[in-house]
């Protein structure tokens, strides 16, 4: 029985024939259709003879074991049919006839397996239209749209239809769908016919259909019928802003839609547009806000409004430009705001780098001096003001030092100042290697090489328009400290001499009294022996 596993036994029980759970396989109308055999559970060494039929007497083809496959087909199979290598049937251009069963019997030593396999064959629809399309639409009256065809199809196409994206179900308002489906006795394939009618109230903007079999869709084209309504839409993002672009675009139903309107400008000008639905509004500025207006050329009558808000940002700061200021002085900036609305945020910058607070100086110094920049952000919206803050005032030394130089043949003298406007730096005596910073926030910072012969005071000089600034500070010489090094180093010498010397008396003494010990031992040893001999 189909969907079971039997098994029988011949008379003398020798041998067995085991029938399988039956398979089912889909296949594509036209292409060439494999039908497996055993799924791989028998190993094509161990197999004697393959087999493949149909129904009881519909033998197709047979391969033994080391030998080719041969054709046992008489009907119109034999031309269609093969064997692939691991023994599956190959059908080409599969056809409605061949819906159903297919045995591959296999013989394994004494036993005899079959493998039944169920085919089915599935056909897309080959074309997909509507006909027969109503040439005029009227408003409240039951009217045939049109018919949607799908051709040639296994299994029958089912058609849906579709209104503004929505499925339309038969039997809802104004909605009457019929189907039906007819078979082509040669092929076998079926073709679907859907008709719809439909009673409406509004414009339809656009019916479609499409079939479940594919993804394949339709467009209805809407029957005929004047404009009714009108509608003036922005195409442009919302809320304009001042300096945008804002494009206003007349939408009206209607089949065929209108192509050519008029605007209605707000300073009272009419404008009329052909071939097109839009005008663009280029650069707008406050004054542009209010309502316009677009409508029909061929009825005026008809028309429709849109009322336009447009945000607006100034920013000033005071004083603005170049602001000149004397060191101690108090200042402040004002920043003054004019938009159309009151949400919006204030950053400040110093030289490009965001202040953590507004600028406020009770007591101005140099290093207050810079560019100034607030930045005012609201919505989509930013301005910037600026101003350039010069801080003047007599030039003061903060530091004077003096270093020596790599290789301890020279001194280094500093001089650090701050004024504005840059001072000159004066020294009073005359050096190598001048080195000066840039002049950075009222400070700069000026270098002099010297090689002083004696002791001696240098003094640092910065001077502007505004004052002048002296500091004094004592260098000593360099070859006072050469001639001392160098008689460190001879009193070294004197040292290391006499050190040497007190060695060699100390080595000379112990020879000497080594010496004296051995005459004395030889002298005792002398007394002794002739003492013995008397």
């Amino acid at each position: 029985a189909p969907g079971q596993a039997s098994v029988r036994e011949d008379k003398a029980g020798s041998s067995c024939v085991i029938l399988n759970a039956v398979q089912t396989v889909l296949g594509q109308y036209g292409q060439t259709l494999e039908i497996p055999c055993n799924s791989g559970e028998v190993q094509p060494e161990d197999v004697l003879i393959t087999k493949w039929k149909y129904g009881i007497s519909g033998d197709l083809l047979v391969k033994k074991l080391d030998q080719n496959v041969s054709v046992l087909a008489s009907d119109e199979y034999r031309t269609r049919v093969s064997m692939a290598d691991n023994s599956s049937l190959l059908l080409s251009a599969a056809k409605l006839l061949d819906q159903r069963t297919f045995t591959c019997m296999i013989v394994v030593g004494s036993n005899i397996k079959e493998y039944p396999v169920n085919v089915i064959i599935y056909k897309t629809p080959s074309k997909l239209e509507i006909t027969e399309q109503a040439g005029q639409l009227e408003i409240g009256k039951l009217t045939k749209l049109g018919t949607c065809v799908a051709t040639e199809a296994n299994p029958a196409a089912n058609i849906s239809w579709f209104r503004n994206n929505e499925p339309l179900t038969s039997g809802e308002k104004g909605v009457t769908i019929q189907t039906s489906v007819q078979v082509d006795p040669a092929s076998g394939l079926s073709s679907t016919f859907s008709t719809l009618d439909h009673m409406t109230w509004s414009r339809l903007t656009q019916i479609n259909m499409s079939h479940d079999s594919t993804s394949n869709q339709s467009q209805l084209d809407p029957a005929h019928y004047s404009t009714e309504n009108i509608e003036l839409e922005l195409g442009s993002q919302e809320p304009v802003a001042e300096g945008d672009n804002v494009t206003l675009k007349c939408v009206a139903d209607g089949n065929p839609a209108p192509s050519s309107f008029f605007f209605h400008l707000k300073v009272q000008q009419l404008l009329s547009v052909e071939n097109t639905n839009t005008y663009t509004l280029t650069n707008v500025s406050r004054s542009d806000a209010g309502e316009y207006k677009c409508s029909l050329i061929d009825d005026p009558t008809l028309e429709a409004s849109k009322s336009i808000v447009i945000n607006y940002l100034d920013v000033s700061l005071v004083p603005s430009g170049t602001v000149e200021k004397r060191e101690d002085e108090w200042f402040n900036y004002t920043v003054q705001i004019v938009s159309a609305e009151p949400d919006y945020s204030v950053s400040w910058y110093k030289d490009n780098v965001m202040l953590d607070t507004e600028p406020n100086f009770p007591k101005l110094s140099f290093s207050d001096a810079g560019h100034y920049e607030c930045v005012v952000t609201m919505g989509q919206l930013t301005r910037k003001s600026s101003s350039v803050l010069q801080v003047k005032g007599a030039p003061v030394i903060r530091h004077l030092s003096k270093q020596r130089s790599e290789d301890g043949k020279h001194k280094v003298l500093v001089c650090e100042a701050e004024g504005s406007p840059k001072p000159e730096v004066f020294w009073s005596i005359n050096g190598t290697s001048p080195e000066e910073s840039s002049f950075t926030r009222g400070k700069v910072t000026h270098k002099l090489t010297v090689v002083p012969s004696a002791n001696l005071t240098v003094s640092c000089t910065v001077t502007n328009e505004f004052g002048s600034d002296t500091r004094s500070i004592n260098v000593s010489s360099c070859k006072l400290k050469d001639r001392r090094w160098t008689s460190y180093q001879s009193e070294d010498k004197d040292q290391t001499k006499l050190v040497v010397g007190v060695v060699v008396g100390l080595l000379v003494a112990i020879l000497v009294v080594a010496l004296v010990y051995w005459v004395y031992m030889r002298k005792s040893k002398y007394v002794n022996l002739n003492f013995r001999q008397s």
